[in-house]
């Protein structure tokens, strides 16, 4: 089977069926798909490829979706119309994704058109599935060193990265980096090998990241640094109220932004095992400060579980800002399970944390691979590390 393409006149070939298997949790299986959207569903979950009986959440992907009496939201940001609610961007790009709100949680279908850059929300949805099963998908990443489970866990852009990188270039295996699912209680863990980002700052601490970051990405490093070299130089200069001069500061943040590059975990670490099912030897929550040193120190399993519930929350919200647009679309429709999100969380890290050897990592930013390395090896390697 295969459908026109209106740009050049070519038709492309339709897959059936894709079907993605998460560690034998969920399925997620892709109907009529175009080689693009296979290979953008393939970024986002990794070679996740497995048979599946009956899947958990259905992609289908058409051509069109009709939609002529669409109202829109949030300036074309989301819309609806008697059939359904629709997202209708994808990595700041216009799309239309078709998501039922009132069924995440249980076995759903989402209905996007060809062409996407990113299935919005597949993630949020994905862990939100799994929790309904009873497994807890945890932003943190995790790694096998000297045959210890390494789990860690922290604020967005607190520091994971930096620990996974650093144990990587000491030869540690790969088992996740962003998300982590605990499952049967916490006695074992998963990871999604979802590509991981690395920053100019890291090919520094890590050399052997360099060949893996391409000439021209590179290069705009580069050009992005001398950016930010001119507008300090500039915010100190009598030219610091010039038209030009302001407008460079106030895009710096956005162009720093730009100094990253996502990298398949493969690339990076000799050995994957993301889907052998670890158990979880010691916890890391990490923490970044404004201090020079790395501080490590014994804590409970309770108190990070405390902790993560909210930045699980917070993770949640671009889902659950759709969702509250999707109320307001259809305010006789709820979804139950969404209220209850909050709690089961709670229940299941706490319950996966309890009785682990556990500790807080304090770091500067920038952070020294080597130093990182170095503090954290020391309680991963003692056998009686202290429990708090």
């Amino acid at each position: 089977m295969s459908v026109l393409d209106n740009k050049n006149g070519h038709h492309k070939k339709i897959t059936d069926k894709v079907d993605y298997n998460i560690h034998g949790l969920i399925g997620v299986r892709l109907l009529q798909p175009l080689a693009g959207d296979i290979a953008t569903v393939d970024k986002q979950l990794g070679p996740m490829r497995g048979q599946v009986q009956d899947p958990d959440i259905t992609i289908r992907f058409v051509k069109n979706i009709p939609t002529p009496k669409l109202i829109t939201l949030d300036v074309d940001r989301a819309g609806f119309d008697e059939n359904g609610f629709y997202i209708l961007q994808s990595k700041k790009r216009a799309a239309k994704v078709k998501i039922p709100f009132d069924q995440i949680g249980e076995r759903c279908e989402i209905i996007c058109e060809h062409g996407l850059k990113a299935v919005p929300l597949l993630i949020a949805i994905i862990n939100l599935t799994l929790l309904k099963k009873g497994a807890l998908a945890l932003h943190a990443c995790a790694f096998l060193h000297n045959d210890k489970g390494v789990l860690v866990t922290g604020w967005s852009k607190g520091g994971k990265t930096e620990a996974l990188l650093s144990f990587a270039k000491a030869g540690a295996d790969y088992i996740g980096d962003e998300w982590v699912i605990l499952s049967h209680g916490g006695i074992v863990m998963y990871g999604i090998p979802e590509p991981i980002r690395i920053w100019q700052w890291h090919l520094k601490e890590y050399p052997y990241l360099r060949q893996l970051v391409s000439f021209s990405e590179k290069l705009i490093f580069k050009m992005i640094e001398l950016f930010v070299g001119l507008d300090h130089l500039l915010q100190k200069s009598r030219w610091e109220k010039m038209v030009f001069s302001q407008a460079l500061h106030k895009a710096i943040p956005a162009l720093k932004r730009q100094q990253g590059t996502n990298i398949a975990p493969y690339k990076i670490f000799q050995r994957l095992c993301f889907d052998r099912g670890v158990h979880p030897d010691r916890v890391f929550l990490i923490l970044s400060h404004q201090e020079e040193t790395i501080q490590v120190l014994p804590i409970s399993g309770a108190e990070i579980a405390e902790k993560m519930v909210a930045s699980l929350q917070y993770e949640l919200l671009p889902l659950m800002e759709y969702y509250q647009m999707f109320r307001y679309a259809f305010p006789e429709i709820d979804n139950e399970f969404l209220a209850t999100v909050g709690k089961r969380q709670h229940d299941l890290l706490t319950k996966a944390l309890a009785g682990k050897q556990a500790f807080s990592v304090k770091r500067p930013h920038p952070v020294s691979f080597d130093e990182l390395f170095e503090v954290m090896d020391q309680v991963i390697t003692t056998e009686n590390a202290l429990v708090a």
